[in-house]
């Protein structure tokens, strides 16, 4: 069998010297190795493992627990979020209530960018949705998680240069490696059938979608929020209110200050 990766989190109640040297030398002699190690929010540390049988974690888990100054919270295989964690030194924040939901704000763009490309790596069908107000970075974090991911990006609609509809895509376009960046509220206001056939065909691609505003999307089509996999919110600050109460033509994609792309 090849090695294991696990993850490692803990809570420091007393941060004396030596410590974080105590789990490293226990660590060592269970011949256990350290891929990554980080900080974890407050007063907590996280460590990437990697190990050759499940007895050694075992025997690690079991003398953690006689240690007084940490407790720990978390040993498992490492999931996304754990590996984002090391990597940021934070946890992205997910709601309580419905866990395919996942909450950033606009300091957090390296966070959410990594977070997005590795969503994007992953292959399949995956639908996500992204919540924000205008011009808080929703297209073009996006656009830059395409990149990290070294995947091609196609808009089917969008504002970000010019206002673009899509009815029709070239032959090679229809790529399943794609990233297709679906804009709820342009597609709602101004496609036509075709429009709306061309995204029912890419709903069938077993490829990564990306809806902005997918409140309004599932207005106008016959999906529902619980066809999403994921679903981002963007904030400019914590308790800024995502609402579209002022969605109209004017305050969302003026004529004079974008022009129109049909194809």
């Amino acid at each position: 069998m090849g090695k294991k990766e696990w993850y490692l989190e803990y809570e420091i109640h007393i941060n004396r010297p030596g410590l974080l040297g105590d789990i490293s030398s226990l660590l060592g002699m269970l011949s256990i190795n350290i891929v990554t190690i980080n900080g974890v929010d407050d007063s907590r540390r996280g460590m990437l493992l990697l190990c050759d049988n499940n007895e050694q974690i075992e025997r690690l888990e079991s003398i953690l627990r006689t240690m007084d100054n940490i407790t720990v919270t978390k040993l498992r295989q490492p999931k996304l979020r754990d590996r984002l964690a090391v990597r940021h030194g934070r946890y992205i924040q997910r709601d309580a209530d419905d866990k395919k939901t996942f909450r950033f704000v606009r300091d957090e763009l390296g966070l959410l960018v990594d977070f997005m490309a590795e969503l994007f790596k992953q292959e399949g069908h995956k639908l996500i949705g992204i919540r924000g107000m205008p011009r808080v970075g929703k297209t073009e974090s996006v656009v830059a998680a395409s990149v990290c991911a070294n995947k091609r990006w196609l808009f089917v609609s969008s504002t970000l240069i010019k206002q673009t509809v899509r009815s029709q895509l070239l032959e090679d376009e229809y790529n399943e490696s794609n990233i297709f960046i679906i804009d709820g509220i342009v597609s709602a206001r101004r496609a036509n059938e075709r429009h709306w056939q061309l995204i029912r065909e890419l709903m069938r691609l077993p490829a990564t979608k990306v809806v902005e505003h997918p409140d309004i999307f599932v207005r106008h089509t016959e999906y529902t929020l619980d066809d999403f996999d994921y679903i981002i919110e963007l904030r400019n600050e914590h308790d800024e209110e995502i609402t579209y109460d002022l969605v109209d033509e004017q305050s969302f994609f003026p004529e004079n200050e974008f022009g129109h792309f049909g194809f």
